[in-house]
């Protein structure tokens, strides 16, 4: 809110140059939102992809989380009045991947009863397809949009 009455200020007094970093320091600070809330919903959505791609079987509640992490990506990255995304592909796969550490951590605890530790878990699936899959779910449902 004080960015606002700043952004006023300095439009009332014409100082259009401050008014405009004010914008983009604005612009910058919501779009660091919207990645920290889509990295929440990508490392439910890992949690369970892992958890799925190790232990070979899935149950109602795993593909419930990743659906609904699926359509909380998209909500959160969807730009209402302008359309199109906030976090274009590259930007949705680096939040993916900073996402995942901590999703393996968690994994690791949840899958088989948390026998295996993150190092061992991480040698029984492959990263760089799980991650993909993880970005193809949301391209796809954004697509069929």
């Amino acid at each position: 809110m004080e960015e606002i009455l700043e952004l006023r200020q300095h439009l009332e007094a014409r100082r259009y140059d401050e008014a405009m970093m004010l914008v983009e320091e604005m612009e910058e600070m919501a779009k660091d939102d919207k990645i920290t809330r889509i990295s929440s919903f990508a490392e439910i959505m890992l949690i369970h992809l892992i958890k799925q791609s190790v232990e070979r079987r899935t149950t109602r509640s795993w593909d419930d989380s990743i659906l609904r992490a699926t359509e909380q990506i998209i909500r959160t990255n969807k730009r209402r009045k302008a359309g199109g995304y906030y976090l274009v592909r590259t930007e949705l796969q680096e939040a993916f991947e900073e996402a995942y550490s901590s999703s393996l951590r968690r994994a690791s605890r949840e899958a088989f009863e948390g026998a295996y530790s993150p190092q061992e878990l991480e040698k029984l699936f492959d990263k760089n397809a799980l991650l993909e899959k993880a970005l193809r779910l949301i391209l796809d449902e954004q697509q069929a949009q």
